[in-house]
């Protein structure tokens, strides 16, 4: 049986806060900021809301991460999503990425890397890009726990080029991991 690599299937990239991200051949990461020339880079926070709440507080939202997967199963209920479309800078195949605990990093091609921060929290916009696709993007687990699939969040430890094709790479954080929680 052929085991899949981590790869990233596409990047994304919008200076605006517009919820749709279009795609790009490579995107820069620059430490401490997040992505050049993305609306949300920057040291404090840049979500239109949180800036309202309160300006000075930490960007913990500096990239976001999608994995096709869930395109793959968004496709399947009838909603046609294409990366980036979710307003992520990086779509990923082959990588848990809702499994991972807090403080991952991901290595993204030579040297660019991520530490996960939590969860991206679905919100009513991604009902404008397709009614229903909010709801879509949440789920009960057994226990009737609340599962957020919208995604992750991140800051950059390590600048670097990312393209698609890179492969990823996964570092867990020392034990005991904690699990990803909105951010």
């Amino acid at each position: 049986m052929r085991t899949m690599s981590a790869v990233v299937t596409a990047v994304s990239c919008s200076g605006t806060h517009t919820m749709t991200k279009p795609n790009q051949e490579r995107i820069e990461f620059l430490t401490g900021l997040g992505v050049a020339g993305d609306a949300h880079q920057g040291e404090t926070v840049k979500h239109r809301s949180r800036v309202a709440r309160d300006p000075t507080q930490p960007n913990l939202r500096q990239v976001h991460l999608i994995h096709a997967e869930l395109h793959d199963e968004l496709r399947n209920g009838g909603f046609d999503i294409a990366p980036g479309q979710m307003g992520e800078n990086i779509t990923t195949r082959g990588v848990d990425l809702l499994g991972l605990p807090a403080g991952t990093r991901l290595i993204l091609g030579e040297m660019a890397t991520v530490e996960i921060t939590g969860l991206r929290n679905p919100c009513a916009q991604l009902d404008g890009i397709a009614p229903g696709l909010m709801a879509a993007t949440l789920d009960r687990d057994e226990n009737g726990v609340l599962i957020r699939k919208a995604g992750i969040m991140g800051v950059v430890l390590t600048g670097g080029e990312v393209r698609p094709g890179d492969p990823i790479r996964v570092e867990l954080p020392p034990q005991p991991h904690r699990p990803l929680e909105p951010v």
